[in-house]
């Protein structure tokens, strides 16, 4: 019998350890976008949510309003000895390199960028591949022959997008003209829908019958201008086609929020490793996204040269020239 209950206690203590190795305590830091921008950062917003849902396992989530806040909620979340900290977005470089040396113990995800150290999953996306789809879709679309991009703050990031966009413009029509815009150089560029709609209604007035909105919460207001214009729009990060459906050409989903739910859920089971993680079309990281608000604009013919272009990116018979890597854009 003492035998007996001794092997209870130990598969109780087990199991005990068992749940308490399975249950991370878990962070989230949001960039200056705010989590309900939708866009980049309510996809991870929504990765994060999904975990929490299947696991049952909360997160702590704190909003960064500038570099140096950052860095102050980071150190802080650290200082509560979480297991993993997500830092969503490039501008939260700096903070993650400087707390991810102080606490080797706390293990970072960061989205956007690379920071290095043996505790720092660094995750980019091929968003250039994304948006050759999106650019493919939006040469067919245009009846002017004039498409038009709004990015947010001018950094190489927002330049990939644009690039891409105009690569897979010019694989349907060389003759086709971009028209290209920034809302900004700081931060404050993701946060002005009034400057977004105005950059928009300027391209329209030349011509541009599609806009591809790369602008966090500005592109809101680049949005809304092409429905207001009944121009055609393209979404980003997030599917966006159900904020004006009829007006919305498509989105190139970039999916933060599976890079989130992935990084917690390797936590969860014990399979997380640092390094640089890369994911583009073939990993699933990026998209298009073709459902009921755009399936009305999107016609037979696009859809199947989109298709066609995504299957021959992920066989290599399309390369996409990155601009963070060549400097420059060939188109």
């Amino acid at each position: 019998m003492k035998f007996k209950h001794l092997s209870m206690t130990m598969a109780v203590l087990c199991v005990t350890a068992g749940a308490s190795a399975a249950t991370p305590k878990l962070g989230i830091v949001y960039d200056a976008g705010g989590k309900f921008d939708k866009s980049f950062n309510q996809s991870a917003f929504e990765g994060a949510e999904r975990f929490k849902k299947e696991t049952g396992i909360k997160y702590i989530e704190v909003q960064a309003s500038s570099d140096t806040q950052a860095e102050q909620v980071m150190r802080g979340l650290a200082r509560k000895k979480l297991d993993l900290i997500a830092a969503v977005g490039f501008s939260q470089t700096q903070a993650v390199q400087k707390v991810a040396q102080e606490f080797p113990n706390v293990r970072f995800v960061l989205i956007d960028s690379v920071a290095k150290g043996n505790n720092v999953n660094s995750i980019l996306f091929k968003e250039e591949e994304g948006s050759y789809l999106v650019g493919v879709a939006a040469a067919m679309a245009s009846k002017s022959k004039k498409i038009g991009f709004v990015g947010g703050m001018d950094i190489p990031l927002i330049r990939a997008f644009a690039c891409g966009y105009n690569q897979g413009a010019k694989a349907v029509n060389p003759k086709i003209e971009s028209m290209q815009n920034m809302v900004g150089t700081t931060a404050a560029a993701w946060n002005d829908p009034a400057k977004g709609g105005e950059l928009a209604r300027a391209q329209f007035d030349r011509g541009v019958d599609v806009v591809f909105a790369v602008a966090g919460g500005s592109g809101m207001g680049t949005l809304q201008m092409a429905k207001e214009k009944g121009k055609l729009g393209i979404g980003v990060d997030s599917n966006q086609n159900y904020l004006h459906p009829g007006n919305m050409l498509t989105s190139m989903v970039k999916r933060v929020d599976l890079a989130i739910y992935d990084s917690f859920k390797q936590v969860q089971n014990g399979t997380w490793k640092a390094g640089v993680t890369h994911r583009g079309l073939k990993e699933g990281g990026v998209d298009w996204v073709l459902d009921k608000d755009n399936r009305k604009v999107v016609t037979p013919a696009i859809e199947k040269r989109v298709l066609e272009a995504k299957t021959n990116i992920i066989n290599g018979k399309i390369k996409v020239v990155d601009y963070r890597v060549a400097g420059s854009c060939p188109v």
